[in-house]
């Protein structure tokens, strides 16, 4: 078999550069996925209760990127949702990213009131200060605050998620959950905040119905790479799987899921618990708040988070600490002196976490770049 070009991966990466390539280079594309779908994590269905779930926990899609948004505008309508967090704090439901009204939710109102003058005062209405930050800066009440906040909100939930203390990670883990100087209880403050009307599913099918794009499920790369030939791969996978593990492997952390049905209208107040306390899970995610979907009954999920281990689990999130890094730099050296013409892009390939709008605008710059700004394919 012969094709222009071959993408590793039915992810958003992979099947972005597909519609590029396909639609505005008038080339061939051959997609494998090792999975029995498309859409990578993003993956949603019905399940057996006719309600729609994100078999791989929740996806919010928000972004400031007005190219981004036209892009994927192409493939769906959109159903506007701001998406809001509770946490579960000494037996209270309490906002987050942690804001003035936790403030309120959490301490009585004399004393609340005295903290936000001083976080005022100090950082400004509107701010947002990392929780390292915070710690390390302030003194008197607004250090008990930031010590406060730390243990209760961040420390048991990053220890969970990740199997570290939030001081062992890399800074954009803790600045991406920040201590925001306002009364916006809105997790995101995207320009952009919306879920595709009809499912990711739905709207990635859609991207990839293109009479130059063939797909293959239920496929790994090895399995069919001595019988295809091709002028140019994309690679979306795991990097140090592409190379044997010849430097070793690269760190992830995993997640497993436990699906619940409820028969009741609503299951929680928001779309989405965090449990930062002695919990086994992370989170608990009700799907019907996101889609907005009516129908008897409510599906949730609950999310435990484990080590990745080869072959038994997937790997979610690169574990972003500086050794790790560094590893995946020789791999990059590696890709970089292959004979073969061989793009590695995505949050596997590149070892770094995207937002989904992050991975879009990846492979949109990939294809500009590396792909259409080469006239040789």
């Amino acid at each position: 078999m012969k094709v222009d070009w071959l993408i590793v991966g039915a992810g958003f990466t992979g099947l972005v550069l597909a519609e590029r390539i396909a639609s505005q280079l008038d080339k061939t594309v051959l997609v494998v996925e090792q999975r029995d779908h498309i859409g990578g994590n993003a993956y949603d269905h019905y399940d057996d209760n006719g309600i729609l779930v994100h078999r791989y926990g929740p996806h919010l899609f928000h972004t400031n990127s007005e190219k981004v948004w036209r892009y994927l505008s192409q493939f769906t309508e959109w159903r506007p949702y701001e998406h809001r967090v509770l946490a579960q704090v000494d037996g209270k439901k309490v906002p987050v990213p942690f804001n003035l009204n936790s403030l309120y939710a959490v301490f009585a109102p004399g004393h609340a009131s005295k903290l936000e003058e001083l976080l005022r005062k100090h950082y400004g209405l509107g701010s947002k200060v990392p929780i390292l930050k915070l710690r390390r800066e302030a003194s008197g009440e607004l250090h008990s605050l930031a010590e406060y906040i730390y243990e209760k909100i961040f420390y048991g939930y990053n220890l969970k998620q990740w199997g570290l203390t939030p001081e062992e990670l890399g800074p954009g883990v803790t600045g991406r959950v920040p201590v925001n100087v306002s009364r916006d209880n809105r997790y995101f403050q995207d320009r952009f905040q919306a879920i595709p009307k009809h499912g990711y599913t739905r709207m990635l099918q859609r991207m990839a119905n293109h009479p130059n794009i063939k797909i293959l499920l239920d496929t790994a790369y090895r399995e069919i790479a001595g019988e295809v030939k091709f002028d140019g791969m994309i690679y979306t996978g795991l990097i140090d799987e592409f190379f044997d593990y010849v430097f070793g492997e690269l760190p992830y952390r995993s997640l497993r899921f436990e699906f619940e049905y409820h028969a009741v209208a609503k299951y929680q107040e928001v779309a989405q618990v965090n449990y930062p306390d002695e919990q086994p899970y992370t989170r608990i995610s009700e799907y019907k708040h996101i889609t907005g979907q009516r129908a008897h009954g409510t599906t949730v999920s609950i999310e435990y988070p484990l080590a990745y281990r080869r072959e038994q689990n997937l790997p979610y999130y690169p574990v972003p600490r500086e050794e790790n890094r560094k590893r995946y730099n020789l791999y990059l050296s590696e890709a970089e002196s292959l004979d073969q013409r061989v793009v590695f892009a995505g949050r596997l390939a590149d070892y770094k976490y995207y937002n989904m709008d992050q991975a879009v605008a990846r492979a949109l710059g990939v294809f500009e770049k590396q792909v259409a700004g080469d006239m040789r394919l």
